[in-house]
């Protein structure tokens, strides 16, 4: 009971400091002091005390599809281990499920981005259903390759890799871990495929998608994607932590490998610029090269000895 009220308070709350370190590092690099961590904490409090200005040109679509994209990341979220090691919902290629619900969640917000009549919101949305298209097939072959070869068919065998994989198994995970960071910082929305500050429409991707969004609505969406994020650091704390540790050395070594990783996230954004359209496919596709070579690996760990 402790530890599922442990989980859910990271959750909540987890993604605002999150992304508060992640300001506060690309503050530091720029040799500035920076908000605090709990600024975006503090705006999502702003948001959620003003009403949203809605055109009456939209229909339901874009009325509900804030609630229903938030509440679809919630409930990908009981599929997701975090602290404990096992997820709330814990059944058999829960991977499939949870990404089909982040999916459905993901095809609202473009049909809500499409219902404003926008051009540049519908340029957002085409642009984010073609990465879609290309992270999920890279994205089910990674994790799938995990489930084959270490012959558990949940999030959990995650944890089983080394294992099952004997030598193989750090190098699984290292290129695992590479996998998902990618796709971090894809459905994420963050350098070097977007970038979540700009304003120049030509160039955004899913800040183009919410222009039209403000108050709760605006609220509900900024904190839906910082959740979305800590999902996906989750997977990867989950690759990394041994399986041996428990309690409160879990929690701490879990809660370093993901402010970890926004430090990262933070550095990455400071030290390069957003790819040029053409060339974000081509980052994209290293995910899929590097789902490629774990397949790889599994197959031969099997089938080669």
């Amino acid at each position: 009971m402790i530890t599922l009220i442990i989980n859910i308070l990271i959750l909540l709350f987890a993604p605002f400091l999150m992304i508060g370190v992640i300001k506060k590092t690309k503050a530091f690099w720029a040799g500035r002091k920076g908000v605090s961590i709990f600024q975006p904490m503090w705006d999502f409090v702003r948001l959620m005390k003003k009403d949203a200005v809605i055109s009456d040109t939209t229909s339901w679509v874009f009325r509900f599809a804030p609630v229903i994209t938030f509440a679809s990341i919630i409930f990908a979220a009981l599929f997701v281990p975090l602290v404990s090691g096992r997820s709330v919902i814990n059944i058999p290629f829960a991977f499939v499920i949870f990404s089909y619900v982040l999916g459905f969640g993901k095809f609202f917000s473009l049909i809500a981005a499409l219902d404003t009549g926008s051009s540049f919101e519908g340029m957002g949305a085409s642009r984010e259903a073609c990465f879609s298209t290309i992270v999920e097939p890279a994205f089910f072959i990674a994790l799938a390759s995990i489930c084959a070869v270490t012959q558990n068919y949940t999030f959990e065998s995650f944890r089983m890799i080394l294992k099952s994989a004997g030598a193989y198994g750090y190098l699984i995970i290292a290129l695992a871990a590479v996998t998902l960071f990618i796709m971090l910082l894809i459905e994420g929305c963050r350098v070097p495929v977007d970038d979540p500050t700009t304003h120049l429409e030509l160039t955004m991707i899913h800040e183009v998608m919410i222009l039209d969004n403000s108050g709760v609505d605006l609220g509900l969406i900024t904190w839906g994607a910082a959740i979305k994020m800590l999902l996906f650091e989750a997977l990867i704390a989950n690759l990394i932590i041994p399986a041996s540790l428990h309690g409160w050395a879990a929690l701490a070594a879990f809660l370093a490998v993901i402010f970890v990783l926004a430090v990262i996230i933070g550095t990455v954004e400071s030290s390069m610029a957003r790819f040029r359209m053409t060339h974000v496919f081509e980052f994209i596709f290293i995910m899929s090269i590097t789902a490629l070579i774990i397949l790889a690996l599994v197959t031969y760990r099997i089938y080669g000895g």
